[in-house]
């Protein structure tokens, strides 16, 4: 494989891709150690908000305690890094400004956090991979938009959904197939009422923190994954939140396919998942009526078509993670971007709110994030999830009402609030 053999050159060299990394919860650290075992890649910096996760994480990978520096200031993490030292920092911001950082991996989960570091990560013209799946669905149009103006790389992360279903995507189209969903997975049924407190002893057993465990119970998650791959793809949720059956892989291809024939969609090109026994792994339906495609498939799969499934029984998150890292500085390439928006995750309450009451962050106990087209959010006047936290309830809001506009008002001093005017200026522009 040619990064392979790259990367070999690069260790060979001496001069290994140094990797920062930007939130060292268990998804970042988790990528570091995989990092660590990789020929010609190395991670030289973590931030995080508490640096002692980020020391403990270089001193798992083998570091001495007298090799890792902990810096706030620029010039101290430039002096460390020349100086052959690992660097842990508080500030995010910093992390972009170093020049011997060669790419940066946003892992915090923060939406506000995840647009100041690709920003300042696109303005000095570093690769910035995003784990942080939560900023692009808010602002990722615009963030790709700007990356490409000032002729830097902007991408969401291999491993995740979003990246493997992309995959599966452009596989499916250059076999000459028309892609009729595309979709994952999910472990388990939604609980919409799931909050930190009544998950709290099951994410304490996992080593979790109790809002992301939340955020993936109540389905914020799931949303928030195939919105990614309906903006990189066009593909759209049938119904707002998906359908989400419980459907056994072998009868994926019977299921999401058209109500024609059989199925659950009202038309082709949709995103969606699945309860049943397919978790981890994600899926293409896809369709052919030409002749010769369809007996080279029974010949080579047995399937008698025109619906085919391909099935890819895993996505590794952090461990496929590597590879955009790889891609984006050796060959210049993304892995999943969002030419403009096709379906945007907004926000319903968990629970009553009364006008007044300031909500808290994704995976909390006062909203939970629900899949629709760009369209119908915007003719709703949804709140998108990535502006949400810290705004403030102005009408009173019945369990599971929609945030809009007429009922909510967004923390505007928010640079993620501000960064998304800029997007709906520019997607308005081009409509």
């Amino acid at each position: 494989m040619e990064l392979v053999c790259k990367l070999k050159q690069r260790a060979a060299d001496n001069n290994p891709i140094r990797v920062g990394i930007i939130g060292c919860g268990q998804m970042g650290s988790g990528l570091a150690h995989t990092i660590n075992r990789i020929t010609g890649m190395t991670v030289s910096a973590i931030a995080d908000i508490i640096p002692e996760r980020a020391i403990n994480t270089f001193v798992k990978m083998g570091c001495s305690r007298e090799q890792i520096l902990t810096v706030e200031r620029v010039q101290d993490a430039k002096d460390a890094l020349n100086s052959g030292k690992v660097i842990v920092t508080p500030d995010a911001l910093l992390m972009p400004t170093l020049e011997r950082i060669e790419a940066n991996v946003e892992v915090t989960g923060i939406p506000d956090t995840g647009a100041r570091v690709a920003c300042a990560s696109i303005s000095h013209h570093k690769p910035i991979i995003m784990m942080n799946v939560e900023t692009d669905v808010t602002v990722g149009a615009v963030l790709n938009h700007m990356a490409r103006k000032a002729g830097a790389i902007y991408t969401v992360a291999s491993g995740d959904e979003p990246g493997v279903c992309k995959m599966m995507y452009e596989q499916a189209v250059l076999m000459g197939f028309e892609v009729v969903c595309l979709g994952k997975g999910k472990n388990n049924p939604i609980d919409f009422d799931a909050t930190p407190e009544s998950c709290e002893e099951e994410a304490a057993s996992k080593d979790m923190n109790p809002e992301i465990l939340a955020s993936f119970l109540d389905g914020t998650k799931t949303m928030v994954e195939m919105a990614a791959v309906s903006n990189a793809t066009g593909l759209l949720p049938d119904v707002p939140g998906m359908h989400g059956p419980k459907v056994e892989v072998k009868d994926i291809a019977k299921v999401f396919i058209t109500q024609e024939d059989g199925g659950i969609f009202h038309r082709r090109g949709v995103v969606d998942f699945s309860t049943g026994r397919i978790a981890p792994g994600v899926f293409a339906v896809v369709y052919s009526d030409e002749p010769r495609i369809q007996k080279d498939m029974k010949f080579i799969t047995g399937a008698q078509g025109p619906y085919y499934l391909h099935f890819r029984p895993y996505h590794l998150c952090d461990l496929e993670t590597p590879q955009s890292i790889a891609e984006a500085v050796l060959l210049n390439e993304v892995t999943v971007t969002a030419e403009t928006m096709h379906s945007e995750v907004v926000c319903i309450a968990k629970r009553d709110l009364p006008a007044g009451q300031k909500v808290d962050r994704i995976g909390s106990a006062d909203w939970l994030g629900k899949i629709y087209t760009y369209t119908q959010a915007k003719e709703k006047k949804a709140i998108p999830i990535g502006i949400a936290t810290d705004g403030v309830v102005t009408k009173d809001v019945s369990k599971g009402e929609l945030l809009t506009e007429d009922n909510f008002v967004p923390d505007v001093s928010k640079f993620i609030y501000e960064l998304r005017q800029k997007q709906n200026s520019l997607i308005e522009a081009v409509e």
